[in-house]
């Protein structure tokens, strides 16, 4: 789980003795891993909440898939963000009463800084570690606070809201070193893409090879497969629609090569012949925010 029983006491205590003054009653600015936020105007009146239940009192779940079955918002996806070392977490999420994190589950590089930003939807809520590697103290219902954790060792890390959990309030952080084609700009590219597991389709043998548009992934049909595609010069790359979840397109960024208006038309087809030898990053422009990438690289 990325602890050891020693270390989890100490950052449990120091979460505690650090952010356990936020609790609706104050706020408190940390500079170290285990920092909450806030303003002396952020205070709320819930001084009488009872004291949340200490992490060191929950139960890890035997299994994580399993646990998050019944999280809210949760459809089997997760979010691979934190290239950058910081990675952001909505806590009460609107669509769904105010009672889910958004994304549920994000995988992040190791040493990257997480923070869970209050959105004052569904009452109060904290954020509490099943493992009690990190904690956020008492709930709070106040808009504008925020909390942070960096994680520095590999793992799963369940997390939930105490006061919703049992309504499914739950998430998870998945700590482990990103996919990699050995391409640095195809990795950084298509790293969001949660279908992307490093892995290079390799059509070097032909002089024709085809991507799928609306595959699954992110979070829906907003996919390109395979995402990452290596072909010879002069071979032609047709992408087929096959059935995307909303309106999409195919656009280069780095040449003057485009399908057009999105569609989400069903046999929809757009065809380009790679002449040169290079890297060549495309994505669908309406979902390309969430992931939906891709590559040709031309060897």
């Amino acid at each position: 789980m990325g602890y050891t029983p020693a270390r989890r006491e100490v950052l449990h205590a120091a979460t505690v003795a650090g952010v356990s003054g936020l609790a609706g009653c104050g706020s408190v600015t940390g500079d170290d891993n285990t920092g909450a936020e806030g303003s002396d105007d952020e205070r709320n009146d819930d001084c009488d909440e009872p004291a949340y239940k200490p992490a060191d009192q929950l139960s890890p779940p035997d299994s994580v898939e399993e646990w998050l079955a019944d999280a809210n918002g949760y459809r089997g996806e997760r979010t691979r963000t934190g290239i950058d070392g910081r990675a952001e977490i909505q806590v009460g999420n609107e669509y769904d009463d105010g009672l889910g994190f958004a994304p549920v589950v994000v995988e992040v590089p190791p040493m990257t800084n997480v923070r869970w930003n209050w959105t004052g939807h569904g009452g109060a809520h904290n954020v509490v570690a099943l493992d009690g590697t990190f904690d956020s103290g008492r709930s709070n219902a106040q808009s504008g606070t925020s909390y942070h954790y960096v994680f520095e060792e590999p793992g799963t890390y369940p997390f939930v809201s105490e006061p919703g959990r049992s309504d499914g309030m739950k998430g998870a952080v998945v700590v482990k070193e990103p996919p990699s084609t050995g391409y640095e700009a195809v990795d950084e590219w298509v790293v969001h893409s949660d279908n992307f597991d490093g892995t290079v389709a390799d059509r070097t043998d032909s002089d024709a090879a085809s991507v799928t548009v609306g595959a699954p992934g992110n979070g829906d049909r907003f996919a390109f497969a395979p995402p990452v595609l290596a072909v010879s010069p002069d071979t032609t790359v047709r992408w087929e629609w096959a059935d995307p979840s909303g309106p999409a397109n195919v656009v280069f960024e780095d040449v003057d090569v485009s399908s057009g208006d999105p569609t989400f038309e069903r046999e929809t087809a757009f065809e380009h012949t790679f002449r040169e030898p290079g890297t060549y990053r495309y994505a669908s422009l309406p979902h390309k925010s969430i992931g939906m990438r891709g590559a040709v690289v031309v060897e």
